[in-house]
């Protein structure tokens, strides 16, 4: 299987957490008692199900064939005032950045972004109190007991939102997939048509002294992304986590540098006008057809104010260099 078709950044699942048990009615009977007084124990609370951060997670493939989770009941009380077992929870593992959503309303209900984080995302029912809660000066033998609490059954979505330090921005064809084979150890499938990413690829890349940053190569914009169009919301949401933006723009490019840039800035405003804090930085890819002077020339016509760079992936031009760059905005953002 491709990376595409293991990639999963959404799924729909219907949630069933466990009843309560049934707290005890039961009076205390035995050799030496025949009129004993309250001793049922309280009912045991239904399982939960809870979303637990893993890291070592970066698709909801495992959970896209698991439509419904259903965690057990409670178990009843017993006498001696002995409370019944809990359901088992059930824990669905997820990856960093992972944002659990009301099917119906889609509001947010929280999102998990540490390894080991778990966050309850469908309560079980509590257990029901035993007779001995009941018991008064005036009602020394209550024959009742308390029903456990019904478990909850709804629809929840699960959203990932990709957890990277930089994020590739720009058109199909810029040259993102490209950059990211150079400087880590992914293989994204590389074509010189549009829309050959489909999927966020994540990459490791090694900077000096053992240290390293994540790159994510985020498919292709093209203009009316932010409306729905191309593919859209569901690549959009992923660029809202990447603490840096390298907005990238070919050298051979129909527009200027600047107008291209702008138009991207344009899309990510649009969707989203808090990507405009992030720091930006801008490369110019597929450079090695340029020649000094050339370069000189588009270095005049560039957007003011903005980190940039002349690259090329496949001749190594200046890579060191934006690495630099990159570690520089990611650190100066922290």
């Amino acid at each position: 299987m491709s990376q595409g078709s293991n990639f999963v950044d959404y799924v729909k699942i219907c949630c069933r957490s466990g009843k309560g048990g049934a707290g005890s009615a039961h009076l205390h009977r035995d050799i030496r008692t025949s009129t004993g007084g309250p001793d049922g124990g309280d009912g045991g609370r239904g399982g939960h199900i809870i979303l637990r951060g893993n890291s070592q997670f970066w698709t909801m493939l495992h959970l896209k064939y698991r439509k419904h989770i259903i965690a057990p009941d409670g178990l009843p009380g017993s006498s001696g005032t002995s409370t019944g077992k809990s359901g088992k929870d059930e824990i669905l593992d997820v990856p960093l950045g992972t944002i659990a959503k009301d099917a119906e309303t889609g509001e947010v209900l929280f999102e998990v972004t540490k390894d080991g984080e778990t966050k309850i995302l469908t309560a079980g029912g509590r257990g029901g109190l035993g007779n001995w809660h009941f018991k008064t000066p005036t009602l020394q033998t209550p024959r009742f007991a308390q029903p456990g609490e019904a478990g909850k059954e709804e629809w929840v979505v699960l959203e990932l939102k990709v957890l990277a330090d930089v994020g590739l921005v720009g058109f199909p064809n810029a040259g993102k997939s490209t950059l990211l084979s150079v400087v880590s150890a992914a293989k994204p499938e590389i074509a010189d048509y549009p829309f050959t990413t489909l999927v966020p690829n994540l990459g490791i890349v090694s900077y000096r002294d053992s240290k390293s940053f994540v790159m994510a190569d985020i498919p292709g914009i093209i203009e009316g992304a932010s409306k729905g169009k191309g593919l859209g919301y569901r690549f959009l949401r992923h660029i809202e986590r990447n603490s840096v933006l390298l907005f990238m723009v070919p050298a051979d490019t129909q527009r200027t540098i600047k107008e291209e840039y702008l138009i991207l800035k344009a899309e990510l405003e649009d969707y989203n006008p808090e990507l405009m804090q992030k720091p930006h930085v801008l490369a110019i890819t597929k450079s090695d057809m340029l020649d000094e002077e050339l370069v000189t020339e588009m270095k005049k016509e560039l957007p003011a104010n903005l980190p940039a760079i002349f690259i090329s992936s496949v001749a190594q031009k200046n890579i060191v260099e934006l690495k630099d760059m990159l570690w520089n905005a990611i650190n100066a953002e922290a």
